[in-house]
């Protein structure tokens, strides 16, 4: 009797965790059933993926979509959508919204705008503050909710929590993993008068790389106190990784694609404010640094950070102007021209965008291609020459700071729980978006 499946991706190589080889994947309710040369078998429909590779559903743990409050520059539509259009299968929204989401009706009311509105699943962060403190250990398993994030230095938002008792007081509570924006505010304040006005390239000069390091410094010494595990986003500096090297046992590292491509040694002259990031784009020796730490293990997973403002914003004079830019829809093509230049090979990026954030937040189903599993695939030409454009970009405020970048290596399909949501750039209606569950929160 032959095996039937609603999908059946034919003729592509399958990059999971037996290696990498030709394999049909079939798919029946949502999961992946079958991975194997499935041409008997019946199937409501047959992809043709001949000369493609499926890769686990690309997970980015931090994106800005903005909603509710701050709509004009992305909501949660535009957001997951270019998402989907980047090959992303799954996002975690942060938490500086407005109003912010600190509690239970805040994170419900993500949910309740997200489900099968947003074109990919989906979970929300939870902002630590000294208000929630004593409630962090309920709130980090809440449905929906991908745990505790807090900033000690600030960013875009008014969240901060920037003193080691407030810290240590979160941490103390947390039993999941803890993700961290570790800018050092003390110095901040001290080192504002830096800012040079109308010279974005004065950016990195003020937010130094001592800035970060102290920081994280301190979350380590901590998170070790407390005997809490904690995620460090964004990690921008040499000086970090080698740090963090020797502190795995507590402290997992994000890397994003802006800092490991761009290098603000001539980024600033060339693209001015669209390039200002907290924390910063430095030069190319970080640039290198954080290569190392991608090469060595040290980093953990890539996340895009993506934080829309519009043109206009970005626009004004700086230190006016506000720090963020688009990264979820060029997150994969970018990494996937770094895997054609041969800096990273394509097991460790599926490492870092599928297996890596399964491991550090206890994702349950997500993550790999194997049977039982979610049937999340993105599907890439790794031969495929293209050029990111404005045009291209599907968030809300339109623009990219890689516009006019040719990449090689591209997003041709997006598939989230067995649905082919986006393929050679169409996108499937209605969305189907669900909350991502987790092998630590509660039942959703």
């Amino acid at each position: 009797m032959s095996q039937s499946f609603d999908l059946v991706l034919r003729g592509g190589t399958v990059v999971n965790h037996d290696g990498i080889g030709e394999a049909d994947l079939g798919v029946r309710d949502g999961r992946v059933a079958a991975i194997g040369d499935l041409s008997r078998a019946a199937s409501g429909r047959v992809q043709d993926c001949r000369g493609l590779h499926l890769l686990p559903g690309v997970i980015d743990s931090q994106v800005h979509f903005r909603e509710p409050g701050l709509d004009h520059k992305e909501d949660l539509e535009t957001g997951s959508r270019a998402a989907v259009m980047g090959g992303v299968t799954t996002v975690f929204e942060m938490p500086n919204t407005d109003p912010q989401t600190t509690g239970p009706e805040a994170l419900a009311d993500k949910l309740r705008r997200a489900h099968h509105r947003m074109h990919c699943d989906f979970a929300f962060w939870v902002g630590g503050t000294h208000e929630n403190a004593r409630d962090v250990a309920a709130l980090e398993r809440l449905p929906g909710a991908a745990g505790i994030k807090v900033f000690i230095g600030s960013s875009t938002g008014s969240l901060l929590v920037e003193d080691d008792a407030g810290i240590a007081e979160i941490l103390s509570r947390t039993r999941r993993r803890a993700a961290f924006h570790a800018e050092d505010e003390a110095m901040l304040r001290a080192r504002r008068d830096l800012r040079v006005p109308g010279d974005p390239s004065s950016h990195p000069v003020w937010r130094s790389p001592e800035v970060a390091l102290k920081a994280t410094e301190r979350l380590v010494r901590i998170a070790r106190a407390t005997g809490a595990r904690i995620h460090i986003l964004h990690i921008s500096t040499a000086e970090e990784m080698r740090f963090l090297a020797d502190h795995k046992d507590v402290a997992t590292v994000e890397v994003t694609p802006h800092h490991l491509t761009l290098d603000g040694g001539e980024a600033y002259a060339r693209l001015g404010t669209l390039v200002q990031m907290n924390p910063p784009v430095r030069d190319a020796g970080h640039r290198d640094g954080l290569w190392w730490g991608v090469s060595q293990g040290v980093a953990d997973v890539i996340g895009s950070d993506h934080a829309p403002h519009t043109l206009a914003e970005k626009r004004k004079a700086y230190p006016d102007s506000p720090s963020g830019m688009t990264g979820v829809q060029t997150l994969v093509p970018l990494m996937l021209d770094h895997v054609a230049a041969g800096r990273l090979s394509l097991a460790r990026l599926v490492d870092l965008t599928s297996a890596g954030p399964k491991r550090a937040f206890g994702i349950a189903r997500k993550g790999r291609l194997a049977v039982g599993y979610d049937a999340d695939v993105t599907v890439v030409d790794l031969k495929r020459r293209e050029t990111i454009t404005n045009a291209w970009i599907a968030s809300r405020c339109g623009w990219t700071p890689h516009d006019g970048r040719v990449v090689t290596g591209w997003p041709v399909g997006t598939v989230v729980r067995g649905q082919a949501v986006m393929w050679e750039g169409a996108l499937a209606e209605p969305s189907r978006g669900e909350a991502v569950r987790f092998e630590e929160g509660a039942a959703a």
